[in-house]
C-alpha cells in the first residue's frame, strides 16, 4: 500500500474527529414546557406548547451564543392534563432530565404544587399564565410569571361589572380549582368595593357539564351579572344552558374563558356582547403591530389562531434565554440574578419582574364577543 493511499483515510479521520470536537463544544440547553395537552382544555395546552416551539426554533436558527459557545436548544414538552398530581409527576421528570429552566405550567392548580419541586431542585420556572397570587407568595427565588395576577384580574372585572355594566346584584360560580376560586374571590372584592351585592355564590368542578340546578337557583335571584371562575371548556356549556333557561344576565370571567374557542364551545349561547372577559396581559397601542405580526406568523406556521397564552409562552422562553446570554451561562444559579433584573421588550410588551417574581406594571385586556368573534373593549393597567 502506498503512502498516498494510507494518508487519505487518515486525513478523513482527522477531519471527522475535528468536526466531532467542534460539535462537542456546542452548549445543549434543555428547556422544559408543561401544559395540558390532554383533557378538556388541551386546545389551550397545545397553544402554549406551540408558542414554546416557535421560540425554540427561532433561537436555534439564530445561532445564539452563551458564554462563547453556540447554544443548541432542546424543548422537553410534558403533559400535566391540568391535574395537580400529574403536574408534580412531570415536574419531577423534568428535574431528573436536568433541564436548564421550565416554562409552565398553564393552570395555577398545577403550577403551584410543581413550583416546590422546581425550587427544591434549584430550577428556574416562568409561568406564562398562572394567575393565583399564591404562586409567587411562597418565597421561591426562581418562580416568575409574565402575566398579571388574580388580584388585578378579578378586581378589575369586579369594578367593571359595577362601573360599566351597572350591576347591582351579582352571582358568582367557581370551579373549585386554585385559579377559579382565586379569581372569583378577587372579583367579589372588586364588585363589593364598588357597592354591588353578591346574591348567590355557587360551586361546580372543572369537569362538570350539567349546571341546571345551579343556574335555576341563580335565575331565581335575578342577578345583573354572573361571574364564572374557571375555564372555557366549562363556560361554553354553561352559556348554552343559560340561554335554554332564558337567563340574559351579563356573563363575566377571567382569562380562562377569554379564548378564541369560547365561540365554538358556547355555540348559540354566546350572545351579542353578553360575555365580558379579561386576558391577564395585553399590549398597548405602541406594541399592537408587533403583537399582530407575531400572531399572523403563528397562524401561518401552525394553521390555527392563537387561543390566548402562546405569545406569553414565546416571551417567557425568550426572556429566560436573554438572562442566560447576560450571565454567559445556562446554569439556573448563574442566570437567575440576571433574570431578576432583566428589562426585555417582548411581543407582549415590556417584561421586568418585582422582588416576588411578578411582572411589573402588568396590563389587562378586556374583551367581549360579537358576530362570533372576540372583540377588544379596552386595555387597562
Amino acid at each position: 500500500m502506498s503512502f498516498k493511499t494510507k494518508m487519505i483515510p487518515l486525513a478523513g479521520a482527522i477531519a471527522f474527529a475535528f468536526a466531532g470536537a467542534a460539535a462537542a463544544q456546542d452548549l445543549v440547553v434543555k428547556i422544559g414546557h408543561v401544559g395540558p395537552i390532554s383533557g378538556a382544555i388541551a386546545h389551550l395546552g397545545k397553544d402554549n406548547e406551540n408558542g414554546a416551539k416557535m421560540a425554540i426554533e427561532e433561537l436555534n436558527a439564530k445561532g445564539v451564543m452563551i458564554g462563547g459557545k453556540k447554544a443548541k436548544f432542546e424543548l422537553l414538552a410534558e403533559d400535566d392534563g391540568a391535574d395537580p398530581k400529574q403536574g408534580t409527576t412531570v415536574a419531577q421528570k423534568l428535574v431528573d432530565a436536568k433541564v436548564n429552566g421550565v416554562i409552565g405550567h398553564l393552570n395555577s392548580g398545577t403550577t403551584i404544587p410543581a413550583s416546590k419541586i422546581y425550587n427544591d431542585a434549584g430550577i428556574v420556572q416562568i409561568s406564562p399564565s398562572a394567575t393565583n397570587p399564591k404562586y409567587t407568595q411562597q418565597g421561591f427565588k426562581g418562580a416568575f410569571r409574565v402575566v398579571a395576577n388574580d388580584g388585578q384580574l378579578g378586581g378589575t372585572l369586579g369594578r367593571f361589572a359595577v362601573q360599566i355594566n351597572k350591576a347591582k346584584k351579582v352571582a358568582v360560580i367557581d370551579d373549585k380549582t386554585a385559579y377559579g376560586e382565586g379569581v372569583a374571590a378577587e372579583f367579589i372584592k372588586g364588585a363589593k368595593g364598588k357597592g354591588a351585592e353578591v346574591v348567590v355564590q355557587e360551586h361546580t368542578t372543572d369537569k362538570s357539564t350539567d349546571f341546571s340546578a345551579i343556574l335555576t337557583t341563580i335565575k331565581a335571584k335575578n342577578p345583573d351579572v354572573i361571574f364564572f371562575g374557571g375555564m372555557d371548556a366549562v363556560a361554553g356549556p354553561m352559556l348554552r344552558q343559560m340561554k335554554a333557561l332564558g337567563i340574559t344576565a351579563k356573563f363575566m370571567g377571567g382569562d380562562g374563558i377569554c379564548t378564541a374557542d369560547l365561540v365554538k364551545l358556547a355555540d348559540n349561547g354566546i350572545g351579542e356582547g353578553q360575555v365580558v372577559c379579561a386576558e391577564a396581559g395585553g399590549v398597548l397601542d405602541a406594541q399592537k403591530k408587533i403583537n399582530d405580526d407575531w400572531k399572523a406568523a403563528f397562524k401561518k406556521k401552525f394553521g390555527v389562531e392563537v387561543q390566548i397564552y402562546a405569545p406569553y409562552v414565546y416571551d417567557s422562553v425568550m426572556v429566560m434565554v436573554e438572562a442566560m446570554k447576560a450571565a454567559k451561562s445556562a446554569e439556573p444559579a448563574k442566570y437567575l440574578p440576571e433574570l431578576k433584573k432583566i428589562k426585555y421588550k417582548g411581543v407582549t410588551g415590556d417584561i421586568s419582574f418585582d422582588d416576588k417574581g411578578d411582572i411589573k406594571d402588568g396590563t389587562l385586556t378586556l374583551y367581549t364577543y360579537k358576530g362570533g368573534k372576540r372583540e377588544l373593549l379596552q386595555v387597562v393597567k
